[in-house]
This record gives structure tokens, C-alpha cells and sequence, in this order.
């Protein structure tokens, strides 16, 4: 009896210190040897958990903005549509710099990480400059073009302006994040958006709404300047690290000197990254559409069972970010066959993970829906929706990790070609298809996600086992 409650004990203390580590990021790991199960799982949590708290930022300022009216809810929403097109190019140039900052790390060349993570700050500083003027000086021409009202602009444009202004912090939020990534450092990462989340979860309320005598209300201003402050004091955080802290990766100035071979290598890398994300998003309004004309209870299940699939599938992604470090680390090692069987093992946990969702989504889907939404026919679609939608989970997630893969070796093309004819040829053509021609309305619409996803995946998949991957140079 003693010996088994000796052995559950050290079980315990194995994992707490597991997890710890994890946490903590207390120690410089070599991913290119040792357990490969022990790295995926060292990168993977704290990833999952900066996935889990990139999404509390717009969860957070809709919460508090809600409470001021109907145009300033719509001023964030129209705002944060065409603030994707910053998400795009954060995401495309975060992409480059997780595969060439993995692959020197790889190398063991600490020194040429840090030149190209300088090189990608570079980059990203002239993008935002010229996202942030477009935005400041064409604020209220944009809310036009997006067909808001008069009373929309006269309340959102000093928002907008503000929010597009301080483009460089949402920049360099999701880009040093990637370095960091790419370095192997993942607790860094969800460090820094922990404390830009409970820096806006604080200011939020206290910027909208003020403090007596103490701090003036700013209303719908509040809300931007809240989540600016906020991440901009995460970017501190991760540049005191990149410049002063303990992290593999340790930054000087000379490292800013322009270096056109990297970046002309870069670019390469991220302007196929950032088109890939925008193929995948736009790809989405066109079913918005096509389910929109179904009626507005059609659109709103559709909304709702969307909304509850990119929640629950947050882990799955953090799991893929670890398959991109992995694959560019072990590159750089000059390890490929461990690249490989880092991914193989990847996509195995991820698809379990996604089975236990599929199967939560299938035979709890009306339970979960009617927390979100209390409308009868909403739920009803809004679960068909789910439980449609779940009967691919385990290739969703199988398929994420292929495309995380790809971009981890800075083939960023592949999964971009993938997602144009995957989405644009096939699945926004199937869903009218199904929906329209077909009769099966809003149903078509599900069925079409299903098995275009599905499609998807396997394409990725039987690329993925060319191995053609493994031959990129970056």
C-alpha cells in the first residue's frame, strides 16, 4: 500500500514539474534530440494557451462595448474586419520569421536567429507605417465603403483612427511572438499575451466608463486606447526579453542594420503566408452569403456554431504550432527523418484531441448551443450545424498539422496553393452547389464544409508524404 501511494505520489510531482516546465520555460530546450513526445508537449501547452488568450482580447472589448449601443458594437465589428488585413500580414511575416528563426536555431546559430528576427521587426515597422497613415487619413471613407451609417462614422472614426494608428502593436504582438516560437521559447510567447490580456481586461472598463473624478470616460475611444495600452505593454514585455532577458534569442542594434538577403528572403516566405490566411478568411464570407440568404435565423445558427468550432478547435492549432518549430528546428539539424516523425506524432495526438471534441460536439451539441443562444430556431440549425460539421474533426485536425508543417520549413506555397482550389474551387462552389441548385439549403452549406475541409486535409496529407518539404532551403 505504501509503495503504490509512493509511486502516485512521484506521478504527481512528474507531472506538476512537467507542466511547470512547461510554464515556465524555466530552462533552454534542444529540440533536435532527446524524447520526441516530451517536445511536442513542451511546446504544445504553452502554445495552446496563447491561442486561448489571442481570442479573450475581442471576447473582452465586445463584453464591455456592448453596454454603449448598437453603433458602437458595430464600429468594433466593422473595425475588426478590416483590421484582418493587418492580422494577414502579422500572420504571413510571424510565419517566416517561426520557420527561419527555427531553422537557425537548429543550426545552433543563436546569432543569425536574432539577425532575422531583427530583419522581420524591420519589415513589419514599414507595413504598419503605411497601414497606420492609410488608416488615420481614410478612417471614415473606409466605414463608407463598408456601408455603416452616419451615425456609425461620426462615433467610430476617431476609433478607427486610433486603433489603425497603433497598428505596430498588434504587428509585433503576433510577429516577436513567432520568433519566440521559432526559437523554441513558447512560454515566452503566452507570457507576453497573458499580461497584454490582463492589462485590457483592467484598463477596458476603467478607460470606457472612467473613475469618479479620478479618470475621465472615454466611451468607445477607451475601448481602443484599453487594448493598444494593453498590447503595447505586452511588445515591452517581449522586447525586454529580446534585448535583456534570459531567452536563446538575445538581441543587439546591430542586428537592424538592413540585411537584403534576408530580407528578400523573408518576404518570400511571408507574402504566400499572408495570402494563404487571407484565401482562408475570405473564403468564409462568401459562405456567410450563401447562408445569409436562407434567413436571418440560417445565419445566426451558422454564426453561433462557427463561433463555438473556432473556440474549441484553439488547442488543435497550438498543438500545430508546435509540429512548425519541431519541423524547422530539426531541419536546420540537418534531421529530417525526425522532422517527419515529429509531425506523424503531432497529427496522432491532434486527431485524438479532435475526436473527444467531435464526439462532445455530437451528442452535446444542443446542450452547448443553448448556452450561446436561447432562440429556438437559432439552436436548432445552430446544432445541425455542429453536429454536421464534427463528422470531420479528426481530418481537421490532421490537416492543421500538415499545414502548420509546411510553414514550419518555409514552404509557405503548398498549403496556400491548397487553400486556393481547396476553398475557391471546391468548397464555395459545392455550398451553392448544395444549398441552392440542390435544394438543401442552409444544410448544403454544412455538408460543404465538411467535405471540402475533409478534402483538404487529405490533399495536405498525401503532399506531406512526398517529402518535397524537406528539400526548402530559407
Amino acid at each position: 500500500m505504501s509503495t503504490n501511494r509512493t509511486k502516485s505520489t512521484f506521478a504527481f510531482y512528474s507531472i506538476f514539474s512537467f507542466l511547470k516546465e512547461a510554464l515556465t520555460g524555466s530552462e533552454h530546450q534542444d529540440y533536435t534530440k532527446g524524447n520526441i513526445n516530451r517536445a511536442i508537449f513542451l511546446l504544445a501547452i504553452p502554445m495552446i494557451l496563447e491561442m486561448c488568450m489571442e481570442s479573450v482580447f475581442a471576447l473582452v472589448d465586445i463584453f464591455f462595448v456592448g453596454r454603449l449601443g448598437k453603433e458602437a458594437t458595430s464600429t468594433v465589428g466593422l473595425t475588426e474586419s478590416v483590421l484582418t488585413l493587418v492580422y494577414s500580414v502579422a500572420i504571413g511575416l510571424s510565419m517566416a520569421a517561426t520557420a527561419m528563426v527555427a531553422r537557425r536555431i537548429g543550426e545552433k546559430n543563436p546569432e543569425a536567429a536574432a539577425k532575422t528576427g531583427a530583419q522581420a521587426i524591420l519589415i513589419s515597422a514599414f507595413f504598419s507605417a503605411i497601414i497606420g497613415v492609410v488608416g488615420i487619413v481614410f478612417a471614415s471613407d473606409i466605414f463608407v465603403l463598408m456601408g455603416a451609417n452616419q451615425e456609425i462614422i461620426t462615433v467610430g472614426t476617431s476609433y478607427m483612427r486610433l486603433i489603425f494608428g497603433a497598428n505596430i502593436v498588434v504587428m509585433l504582438l503576433f510577429l516577436i511572438n513567432g520568433i519566440f516560437r521559432g526559437a523554441g521559447d513558447a512560454s515566452m510567447a503566452m507570457h507576453s499575451l497573458w499580461i497584454a490580456n490582463v492589462c485590457n481586461i483592467l484598463l477596458c472598463p476603467t478607460l470606457i466608463y472612467g473613475i469618479g473624478n479620478i479618470i475621465p470616460a472615454f466611451g468607445l475611444l477607451g475601448a481602443a486606447m484599453a487594448t493598444t495600452i494593453g498590447r503595447g505593454i505586452g511588445v515591452l514585455y517581449q522586447l525586454y526579453h529580446l534585448f535583456r532577458g534570459k531567452s536563446i534569442i538575445r538581441m543587439h542594434w546591430h542586428h537592424f542594420k538592413p540585411d537584403w538577403e534576408i530580407i528578400k528572403a523573408l518576404f518570400d516566405i511571408a507574402w504566400t503566408g499572408t495570402l494563404q490566411f487571407i484565401i482562408g478568411s475570405a473564403s468564409w464570407i462568401f459562405m456567410t452569403r450563401i447562408t445569409a440568404t436562407f434567413g436571418s435565423a440560417a445565419i445566426a445558427g451558422y454564426t453561433v456554431a462557427i463561433r463555438v468550432v473556432m473556440f474549441f478547435i484553439l488547442p488543435a492549432w497550438g498543438m500545430s504550432n508546435a509540429a512548425a518549430t519541431l519541423v524547422g528546428q530539426n531541419l536546420g539539424a540537418k534531421q529530417p527523418e525526425r522532422a517527419e516523425e515529429s509531425v506523424w506524432r503531432t497529427a496522432k495526438y491532434n486527431a485524438i484531441f479532435m475526436l473527444f471534441v467531435s464526439l462532445l460536439f455530437f451528442f452535446g451539441a444542443d446542450f452547448i448551443i443553448g448556452f450561446m443562444n436561447n432562440d429556438l430556431a437559432v439552436r436548432q440549425i445552430a446544432t445541425r450545424a455542429l453536429k454536421i460539421m464534427s463528422l470531420g474533426y479528426i481530418f481537421y485536425g490532421i490537416g492543421m498539422v500538415m499545414t502548420s508543417s509546411f510553414n514550419g520549413a518555409g514552404d509557405t506555397k503548398t498549403p496556400t496553393w491548397i487553400n486556393l482550389f481547396g476553398f475557391w474551387f471546391f468548397q464555395i462552389p459545392l455550398a451553392y452547389l448544395m444549398a441552392d441548385v440542390l435544394s438543401f439549403k442552409e444544410n448544403g452549406v454544412f455538408w460543404a464544409v465538411l467535405i471540402a475541409e475533409t478534402g483538404i486535409a487529405i490533399t495536405a496529407l498525401l503532399l506531406f508524404r512526398r517529402g518535397t518539404w524537406k528539400m526548402v532551403e530559407v
